[in-house]
Parts: structure tokens; C-alpha cells; sequence
């Protein structure tokens, strides 16, 4: 048995990882979708203080009060934000793999918003970033995504990311839709977003949020990371 710890990127909350989790656990393991301050059902708690340190102290107090360790921690898109300042960079002991979905570390000092991978806008922006027209990225699915997703507070976009460097010792796969190995690898030298992308890699081709398209997909994926 595996313990995985399920971070969601931009406008999604645990709900968004529900058959992916599902899956997990009837292969055996022990899920926590997480929904960050500001999302899921916690969207009434989201304020214009609500930032990446927020996110970052959510994903820490899961692993403190649930008393997490040897977690596959994955994170989504925004979530690769997340993923490693908190319990990767802070707390590595606690940390078995990290696993990115369609994302990887930013490099530091950069935040979310300087770069168009999630389609948030880039310079000024409101107080939330709204969620993309749902029928055109994730076609079948954009009913539930429209009912469900939720305004993302900008100052998570906008939040630099600062490290120190303790995640960068821990094994980590990169689960991604547009990139094989060879394209990141190439790309390592010239795209600054990809400096920090070296581990093992997965291809799943199809839309930046498999967890809603392919959970089954994506599970088998995880669980092999396992």
C-alpha cells in the first residue's frame, strides 16, 4: 500500500481527483485529495490574501495532522507550484516520489502568472483569474467543470516561488500530455520553465486535465509509480 497526497491545479478542488482516487483505492492504497484554500468546497474561505503560501501551509498541515510520511505527492498544473515549496522543500523525509501532471517546479523567484501553460493572463489581472470556456479544452466534460470550478484568487498566480533546494533530491516523474522526454530534454537548455525537469517520464496524450478525461489512465500511471 501507497499513500498518495492528490493537489489540484487551477480552479479544480479534491473533487476534480474524485475517480482517480476512487481507483486508487480499490487497488489498495491510501488517497488524500486535497482542496487548497479558496476552492472545492472551501471556495468560501478564498480572499485576496489567499496566495501560494496559503496553498503551501495547506498541503504542510495535511501531512502534520494526518501524520503523512513515504507519500506520493502529486501535484497538477498550478499544483507543481505547490508541490515543492511545501512538504518536498520543507520536509523532504516525509516524501517517497513527487509526481507532476502536465507541470513541473518553476524556477525561482518566478511565479505562475509568467508563464500561459494554465491559460491565466499574464501582467495585470483582477482579483481572481476566471476558468477558461470548459466545452472547448475538455469536451463531455465541460457541464460538471462549469458547476463545479471555481475562480482562482490571484495572488496565487502572482506568488514567486522560493526553494531550498531539498527537493531536488527526491525521485520524481513527470506525467505529460504535451511533451515527450526527448522534447524536455531539449528544451531544458533554452525554456527556463523546464530547467528543473529531470526524472522519469510518462506520456499521456489528451488534455491538460487527465484526472477528468482519463482518470483510469492516469490511476494505472500512479499506481505503477508506486
Amino acid at each position: 500500500m501507497t499513500t498518495f497526497v492528490l493537489i489540484p491545479g487551477f480552479w479544480l478542488g479534491a473533487w476534480s481527483w474524485r475517480d482517480v482516487a476512487a481507483d486508487l483505492r480499490g487497488r489498495g492504497h491510501e488517497v488524500h485529495a486535497l482542496s487548497l484554500t479558496g476552492m472545492g468546497e472551501r471556495a468560501h474561505l478564498a480572499g485576496p490574501g489567499t496566495d501560494l503560501d496559503t496553498h503551501v501551509t495547506d498541503t504542510l498541515n495535511l501531512f502534520r495532522y494526518e501524520e503523512l510520511h513515504d507519500v506520493v505527492l502529486v501535484g497538477h498544473s498550478y499544483a507543481g507550484a505547490v508541490v515543492t515549496p511545501s512538504v518536498a522543500d520543507r520536509a523532504p523525509e516525509r516524501i517517497a516520489k513527487l509526481v507532476f501532471v502536465d507541470t513541473g517546479p518553476l524556477p525561482e523567484g518566478m511565479s505562475q502568472a509568467d508563464f500561459t501553460t494554465d491559460g491565466e493572463p499574464t501582467g495585470e489581472v483582477a482579483e481572481v483569474v476566471p476558468a477558461p470556456p470548459w466545452e472547448q479544452v475538455v469536451p463531455g466534460h465541460a457541464e460538471r467543470l462549469t458547476r463545479l470550478s471555481v475562480p482562482q484568487p490571484v495572488a496565487t498566480a502572482t506568488s514567486p516561488v522560493h526553494y531550498t533546494g531539498a527537493w531536488e533530491k527526491l525521485p520524481r516523474l513527470f506525467v505529460m500530455s504535451s511533451f515527450t522526454e526527448a522534447d524536455v530534454k531539449g528544451m531544458a537548455g533554452t525554456v527556463p520553465a523546464f530547467q528543473h525537469m529531470s526524472g522519469e517520464f510518462r506520456e499521456l496524450p489528451g488534455s491538460h486535465w487527465p484526472m477528468i478525461d482519463q482518470p483510469t489512465e492516469l490511476a494505472a500511471i500512479l499506481h505503477d509509480a508506486a
